[in-house]
């Protein structure tokens, strides 16, 4: 490690400065919220890769490209005279401090459980004044839907609307488990996927319950299909044939191998 945080976060915003100026990067000055959504989407999402690879060297590259989509972000916004990088860090700073009294104030919160729910009350106490038609308004729209599903789950169980046991939670699977039958042997497609969402929300309350985060659990399976799936490209790569040319048990034998490894 080198220099300090301040010089290193003064020479990023002098970078930002300098390419989004009058004589700046073209590409950068024409960027706009709605043209950077994407970019922001997909620097976060390679940053779960990183994570996923536990990869120091790709991890400190991605939170790189990750917070420079913030400090582009920020850029915009001072552009246009609304508030620059030193009013989103403040705000962070006073929110944080704000959210753990029991770290700087005199409350008390013992266990990480107890840490989350004095959360949830202080963020219902800062919306109190805001225009909050629901308890789910705080919920984001764009959050991938397996991670929305149980946010969504958790905010509701919060105010008493859940299962007070899993054993109910598996019996509300089973329930939706038929109708996806029924849905699929009458052949109505807009009902058979209705249906098999109603199955993927019940299965996020299973996870929620037992407090698996429904969205990395199936990050992780896509990881997983990926390197038996490789295995298996790699053994017909071998033979000089094509996956086509494979009969579908020589197939699953491969994929049996890749799961022993």
């Amino acid at each position: 490690m080198s220099g300090t945080p301040d010089a290193a976060f003064k020479k990023l915003i002098d970078i930002i400065n300098i390419l989004m100026g009058e004589n700046g990067c073209p590409w950068d000055r024409v960027q706009t919220r709605e043209s950077l959504k994407p970019y922001l989407v997909e620097e976060a999402y390679e940053t779960l890769e990183a994570l996923d690879g536990n990869q120091p060297e790709k991890i400190v590259d991605e939170l790189g490209d990750l917070l420079y989509q913030i400090l582009f972000h920020a850029k915009i916004s001072e552009n246009r005279k609304e508030f620059d990088i030193t009013q989103v860090i403040d705000n962070l700073a006073e929110k944080m401090v704000r959210r753990h009294p029991h770290v700087f104030e005199e409350a008390v919160a013992d266990t990480p459980d107890a840490v989350i729910d004095q959360w949830e009350h202080i963020k219902i106490s800062e919306k109190a004044n805001r225009d909050h038609k629901s308890v789910l308004d705080s919920v984001p729209k764009h959050l991938p839907s397996l991670a929305r599903a149980q946010k969504l789950t958790k905010k509701a169980a919060k105010h008493g609307f859940d299962w007070p046991e899993i054993k109910d939670v598996f019996a509300k699977l089973d329930e939706e488990i038929a109708e996806f039958k029924q849905a699929v042997l009458s052949g109505k497609d807009a009902d058979i996927a209705g249906e098999l969402g109603d199955i993927l929300f019940v299965l996020v309350n299973i996870a929620r319950h037992k407090k698996i985060d429904a969205e990395e659990a199936l990050r992780g399976t896509n990881n997983k299909f990926i390197e038996r799936f490789q295995y298996i490209e790699a053994q017909v790569e071998k033979s000089g044939k094509t996956l086509k040319d494979i009969p579908l048990d020589q197939l699953e034998r491969y994929w049996q191998e890749a799961k022993g490894k």
